[in-house]
């Protein structure tokens, strides 16, 4: 569902490989492994020096044997070189970020349970922390994602709270009260009532401000009320800020009484030293993210024009602060944007966007319709450097997960890597690029596909092939990194692996994404089969007769309807999908996301519900099929997994079910990801092996 629920799922069990290749065919490389997927870091995104000198990030390590990933401080020089950690700290530590004078750095650490900020001394000329850290907060709440004060002299950050309580005294006590309680039966009031993986503990998140010094005051809280600030995000750019003379901040907040049907986000101003906070944004939709200007005259942010619609394009909102008017730059522009910064002139803005299984960066002079590619690539987590010189972002690809990059835009140069930290281990792989195909669907429109070849591959052989199928259904494969369906990984054990981005993807305008909405078994299944014919027709190494599918969320959901619907592959994979339209509405939590793609409730379209329901359509079923689910998946409930295994069974279509007790949406613990991979991969070379 959405973008939040694009791709899904990533014990001491090897995966087999199978390869058709002998080493020397492999030019030396070995194969890809989980093992060694696992052995990569993961690289959040870029925080530039004031001084231009360096770029801090945060870097997390996995510990198959621990079952846990963690993050380190790391730091790099800004013009590339030899990335190191900055401490030697065993705590887990993230989200540093360095004082606008450059000389202190503070961060999130993990060595207290909740986490809390922390502070320490930083020496510019050696790249260096200098003197022990000190932590900064002490709530028993908690506390994360602190950003500076331009002045330096304070930091906000949230901390999630109970919206009566007027002090962390009141906090700490509804907390041991509750953790005490022989009783933990739950009164709900209103909807959203859980979310994501976790059950409501009826607190708020809210923005707090507290000295960067050494104090006993405590933090102040700028968003009282029963209202999230920020509300409810999987991650990406923090929706706060704070103006550059450090007078007010902007935050987002959705204020809707009815949350779980309302995606109607908000941009709201509110004095850094407290008081009424005054609503700017105007579109029934979700405005988000907002960003001032350099020179502090405007405020940009991510702005959708309908109300309840998550996956509608996001444009780049523009706001006067003199005049108060609001005016949509990318207008003209049929895509959506993603991350985004500020030119240092403040008469621009750079920003990527996805475009045909990339994310480009773009230039966008604010006197302009339409933006400037400035390079094609997958680029996320833009930051601007001192004096405007450089643009910082994190890249990543099919054969690569995130380094940090750079590009002068002063100079419109080609973009450099920063860091290398996976490079050296990623140069013993064999692994093939991402080789994109077009076909025209049943009605004329363009569409695109994507291969990835199996190592050391032979184009006089014939290999079996793994049918990827993205979620969303407003999601898109491309050339970008996944570490819980990796295509390399799918690819390496002698498999070709084949992806279509049908109707519904995101990427190729306004008008093909919402070619799904009202059509989730209909237009996106026939493009996908489409696609799927073109690649047999066109690539001869294909064996037509040795193909799974496999998908997960939306794409779990086109599983399920696979079934009822065609018997051209050997077997299937359904992970955390849609079986019964109509029990899965009562089920999941942000309602807006059914209620727009099947236009309503299903009390007021029962007949559309029921047309694209894989249910219905049971007595066809004869695929052997593999049932995925996590207990904690509250987007899409386990009872759909355990509907369609119960099916299964009793119709005596051969089947399994792989449960995860300790999972949400996404399989992301170690060592459940390792059996994840072993149980998908395994299940698909019992129906396809060559016979």
């Amino acid at each position: 569902m959405k973008r939040s629920l694009l791709l899904v799922a990533l014990f001491a069990f090897v995966i087999p490989i199978a390869l058709t290749a002998s080493p020397n065919e492999l030019d030396g490389k070995r194969p890809f492994t989980f093992e060694g997927m696992m052995a990569l870091k993961r690289l959040t995104e870029p925080i530039p020096s004031p001084d231009g000198n360096w770029v801090l990030f945060a870097a997390q390590d996995v510990n198959l044997e621990e079952n846990t990933k963690k993050a380190h401080l790391w730091i790099v020089p800004a013009k590339g070189g030899e990335a190191r950690r900055l401490n030697d700290s065993p705590n887990e530590e993230e989200r540093p970020r360095f004082s606008p004078d450059g000389k202190r750095i503070i961060f999130t650490s993990k060595a207290t349970d909740p986490s809390q900020i922390w502070i320490c001394g930083f020496d510019p000329a050696a790249g260096k922390l200098t003197g022990a850290p000190q932590q900064v907060t002490k709530l028993s709440s908690g506390a994360d994602g602190a950003i500076w004060s331009p002045d330096g002299k304070n930091l906000l950050f949230v901390s999630s709270v109970y919206p009566d309580c007027r002090d962390d005294a009141c906090n700490q006590q509804r907390d041991e009260a509750l953790k005490k309680s022989k009783v933990k039966a739950k009164i709900f009031k209103n909807l959203l009532y859980r979310h994501w993986t976790a059950y409501s503990e009826f607190k708020r998140s809210h923005l707090f401000v507290a000295s960067a010094e050494a104090t006993t005051t405590p933090p102040r809280d700028l968003t009282p009320g029963d209202h999230d600030v920020p509300p409810f995000s999987l991650g990406g750019s923090d929706m706060y800020t704070i103006s550059p003379d450090g007078v007010e901040i902007a935050y987002t907040s959705n204020i809707d009484e009815v949350g779980a049907t309302s995606t109607n986000n908000e941009i709201f101003l509110v004095p850094l030293t407290g008081g009424e906070p005054k609503k700017i944004s105007t579109s029934p939709g979700s405005d988000s993210t907002p960003r001032y200007s350099p020179d502090g005259q405007s405020i940009a942010w991510l702005s959708q024009a309908r109300g309840g619609y998550e996956s509608d394009r996001f444009t780049l909102a523009i706001y006067d602060r003199a005049s108060g008017k609001i005016r949509i730059a990318t207008e003209a522009f049929d895509r959506w944007v993603g991350s985004f910064t500020w030119a240092a002139d403040s008469k621009s803005v750079y920003f990527s966007a996805e475009d045909h299984g990339e994310a480009p960066i773009y230039h966008l002079p604010l006197d302009v319709a339409e933006p400037i590619e400035v390079a094609r690539l997958h680029a996320d987590d833009l930051a601007l450097g001192p004096e405007g010189k450089f643009v910082y972002f994190s890249r990543n690809s099919i054969q690569s997960p995130n380094e940090i990059w750079r590009i002068d835009v002063s100079q419109k140069s080609e973009p450099v890597p920063v860091t290398h930290v996976n490079d050296a281990a990623l140069a013993q792989i064999a692994m093939q690029p991402l080789e994109p195909y077009q076909f025209k669907a049943a009605d004329g429109t363009e569409v695109q596909g994507f291969l990835v070849k199996p190592p050391g591959f032979d184009a006089s052989k014939k290999y079996p092939v793994k049918f990827l199928i993205h979620g969303g259904p407003e999601g898109a494969w491309g050339d970008d990194w996944s570490f819980r369906w990796n295509p390399e990984l799918f690819a390496a054990d002698g498999y070709v692996v084949v992806m279509i981005n049908p109707r519904g993807s995101t990427g190729y305008g306004e008008k093909f994404t919402e070619g799904v909405i009202g059509q989730w078994g209909g237009t996106p299944f026939v493009d996908l089969m489409k696609g799927l014919d073109y690649a047999e027709k066109t690539f001869p190494f294909i064996d037509k007769n040795r193909e799974a599918a496999l998908g997960a969320s939306y794409g779990g959901y086109m599983i399920d309807w696979i079934l009822g619907h065609t018997a051209r592959f050997k077997c299937l994979v359904t992970h955390d999908g849609v079986f019964n339209t109509e029990s899965a509405y009562g089920t999941t939590e942000e309602l807006w996301f059914p209620e727009w793609e099947f236009k309503g409730p299903p009390w007021k379209q029962r007949e559309l519900y029921r047309k694209w329901s894989p249910a219905l359509f049971a007595e066809k079923f004869k695929t052997p099929t593999l049932v995925v689910h996590g207990q904690l998946d509250f987007r899409l409930d386990v009872s759909q997994g355990f509907d369609l295994f119960t099916t299964l069974q009793r119709l005596g279509v051969p089947s399994e079910m792989l449960y995860f007790p300790d999972e949400g949406h996404w399989v992301l613990k170690p060592q459940n990801s390792r059996l994840w991979y072993k149980t998908v991969n395994d299940w698909v070379d019992r129906w396809t092996a060559a016979k």
